[in-house]
């Protein structure tokens, strides 16, 4: 899966509010070797500010559209609103990737059920707890400064209780959407830079036990992935976390995992190809 972002302030480059680039990227991401190409008009990372539906909408369904008709990618829509995850369908998507699971806005996963029923639309559920993404982040544990203790017990999340809330979320979907739907552990979402996130990285057959169904993860350049590289600040750069991306990926198929969301399709697919096939 291949990121498209249609927003002016991802948190890293590549994002874009002019359509014809944004579809000229998604057609490049095809051809690199992306089999899904996600497209998202609003940044969910912890400096982002929300989006409203009407602009959210502006800026995806031209492009959507755009690359429905230039390449036989399926297509998905990013997106944590029902009424854009319809529209988008209606304009061409066949997926909708949902980093809240349906918590942020209360029609989603009827909405989503709906389009699965009618359409054979799928649904990806991210876990995270909050009902929006500024709850979700202030959620998280602080890091502590040089010197000072760690964070309590029980301050983060767990990889078994992130288990846990998605097979419960898989387990009270409507039936129709239960079966079209894939888990996303939500790397970073309220788990912040921890251990956690390299624990849910190794937990795609876990995941896939306790949910019954197929497993994506997105460690993208992500918060985890710059501590990783820079444990004193955070300035890695989008070069090296392209590279630390691609051995995200492959520890993350190594777990189990069915699917991989990413912005440097064309670094990660001669790598994955080897992995597999080695």
């Amino acid at each position: 899966m291949g990121v498209v972002n249609v927003t002016p302030n991802s948190f890293s480059a590549g994002h874009t509010l002019d359509v014809d680039a944004a579809i000229a990227a998604g057609v490049a991401l095809r051809r690199a070797g992306a089999e899904i190409l996600d497209i998202g008009g609003e940044a969910t990372n912890p400096r982002a500010a929300p989006v409203a539906e009407e602009e959210e909408l502006a800026r995806v369904l031209p492009v959507v559209r755009g690359l429905a008709a230039a390449v036989d990618a399926w297509l998905s829509i990013d997106t944590t609103k029902a009424r854009v995850a319809a529209q988008a369908v209606a304009a061409g998507a066949s997926l909708i990737n949902d980093v809240s699971g349906g918590r942020f806005d209360p029609d989603m996963l009827d909405t989503a059920a709906e389009l699965a029923r009618a359409d054979g639309v799928g649904y990806i559920a991210g876990h995270l707890r909050g009902r929006s993404l500024a709850e979700v982040f202030a959620r998280e544990p602080a890091r502590p400064a040089a010197g000072a203790p760690a964070a309590r017990a029980g301050d983060a999340l767990t990889s078994a209780q992130v288990l846990t809330d998605l097979a419960d979320q898989v387990a009270a979907m409507p039936a129709a959407l239960r079966a079209r739907c894939v888990v996303d552990p939500g790397l970073g979402f309220g788990k912040g830079d921890g251990p956690v996130n390299l624990e849910l990285l190794r937990s795609g057959d876990a995941l896939f036990a306790a949910t019954g169904r197929p497993v994506l993860m997105g460690p993208s350049r992500k918060r985890f992935l710059r501590r990783l590289l820079e444990p004193d600040a955070s300035d890695a750069s989008d070069a090296a976390l392209d590279a630390a991306t691609v051995g995200a990926c492959l520890t993350a198929v190594r777990g189990g995992a069915h699917l991989l969301r990413v912005h440097n399709v064309a670094l990660l697919r001669p790598a994955l190809t080897v992995y597999i096939r080695g």
